[in-house]
């Protein structure tokens, strides 16, 4: 399988994929990219083996299962190609068109898009037949769903093929139609933008609006500590993206959060969000 664009969400998805036993190809734009996140996936199965999730020796096999690139060309004998780069869909969509004239006609193209719309991705190309999405969830290699989105365009052998390819990996994969947020985003942006604007209309401190829905929602993480997970900017984006496609106001992302985003307050990846972190 193939994987263009090795950040958190593609690096993640290459890993899953080799610990899977399956053969990954992931293309990064520069060397030093590239070899950053195979840094960075050579870190997270270390980290496995020393919890004893696996061993030196399935790391060893995996990483060498991993083979990073610069070249679109290299993805040639891919069964499936997963796209993980930016949220921008005209970039999505030159893409989609440049993959297409590599890889076999019979090859699933998958994107791992959060928002945006898999029906437009798909007619930037010529088969869009065989375009589906595979929303993956971060940390990929630890969350289990995966959203195997269906466009009106999706032939059934193709989508079959990816659900199966999900099944594969060993996510746990669910059904749905190319709509704005898929499943899980449609109700989980909302309500987690609800929880932020509580945060400043009832005074609430971060840590006690995590503590009030961990222990009195029993939700396993709390929204604050989610967003930061997430990101501000990719929560955020989400947020524009399916605020553009519904015009539903609580969809909007709350001011708090577009300052937040503006100022460099990220969450975990920056060091600093609603929370802050030390690596």
């Amino acid at each position: 399988m193939g994987v263009v664009g090795l950040g958190t969400m593609g690096a993640g998805i290459a890993q899953v994929c080799v610990q899977a036993g399956l053969e990954a190809v992931g293309r990064e734009l520069n060397a030093e990219l590239g070899e950053r996140a195979r840094g960075r996936i050579e870190h997270y199965l270390s980290r496995g083996v020393e919890k004893g999730r696996l061993t030196a020796a399935e790391r060893d096999a995996a990483l060498e299962r991993l083979q990073i690139t610069t070249e679109l060309s290299d993805l040639e004998g891919c069964d499936v190609v997963v796209e993980a780069i930016v949220e921008d869909l005209e970039a999505k969509r030159a893409l989609f068109r440049e993959l297409e004239g590599v890889v076999a006609r019979e090859a699933i193209l998958a994107t791992n898009t959060s928002a945006l719309s898999v029906t437009e991705i798909a007619r930037a190309t010529e088969s869009p037949e065989r375009v589906v999405g595979l929303h993956f969830f971060n940390p990929a290699p630890v969350l289990p769903l995966v959203e195997v989105v269906r466009t009106e365009l999706t032939a059934d052998e193709p989508y079959e093929d990816a659900y199966a390819f999900a099944e594969q990996i060993g996510k746990e994969p669910v059904r749905c139609a190319d709509t704005p947020g898929f499943i899980v985003n449609r109700i989980l942006i909302p309500l987690l933008n609800d929880c932020v604007r509580v945060l400043d209309e009832a005074g609430v401190a971060p840590e006690d609006m995590d503590k009030a829905m961990t222990e009195g929602a029993n939700w396993p993480i709390g929204p604050c500590a989610l967003i930061d997970l997430i990101g501000v900017d990719i929560h955020v984006h989400a947020s524009e993206a399916l605020h553009a496609a519904l015009g539903e106001p609580r969809i909007a992302a709350p001011e708090r959060l577009v300052r937040m985003r503006d100022e460099g307050l990220l969450g975990r990846k920056s060091g600093r969000g609603f929370f802050t972190y030390e690596e």
